[in-house]
């Protein structure tokens, strides 16, 4: 299948490996890894970064395959929920630099074309999550509202 914003189709990914039941050699119980979870959300981490750590330096290889439940899951549950979802506030971050960029140099074709891009993502991930419940209805995305979110 072909990229959105490219003429060229990708490389192939790699897949985790099918597993259905709990690796014996988890050190960490069921209850051990929420905690872990919900104390790496109170000092400010990330979904993906709380992930990346419980895999990295507790050999956790997938929180949803030892508990059942998603990262994401874990943290609405306990009140930890961002109120803009991880990938929506990334593309926002990005949309800023461009625009700072651009600010500074007006003439830059390539990034004026990126901003366009990146902006697009941005308003088909506010559409999906509208849809599905993630985003208020009436919430907007305009470049000066995301400066002030981003900082």
């Amino acid at each position: 299948m072909g990229r959105i914003h490219a003429r060229r189709r990708g490389k192939s990914g790699s897949n985790r490996p099918f597993r259905t039941d709990k690796p014996e050699w988890v050190p960490l119980s069921e209850e051990e890894i929420i905690t872990k979870v919900i104390e790496l959300a109170k000092e400010g981490y990330t979904q993906a970064m709380i992930g990346t750590i419980l895999r990295d330096q507790y050999g956790v290889p997938s929180v949803k395959l030892m508990t059942g439940k998603s990262i994401g899951d874990i943290l609405s549950e306990n009140g930890l929920q961002a109120q803009i979802p991880e990938d929506l506030m990334a593309l926002m971050r990005k949309a800023v630099r461009i625009n700072n960029h651009l600010k500074n140099h007006p003439k830059d074709l390539g990034n004026k074309r990126g901003l366009q891009l990146v902006e697009s993502k941005i308003r088909r991930l506010i559409k999906y999550y509208k849809r599905v419940g993630k985003l208020p209805q009436d919430w907007k995305y305009s470049i000066r509202e995301a400066e002030l979110l981003v900082r």
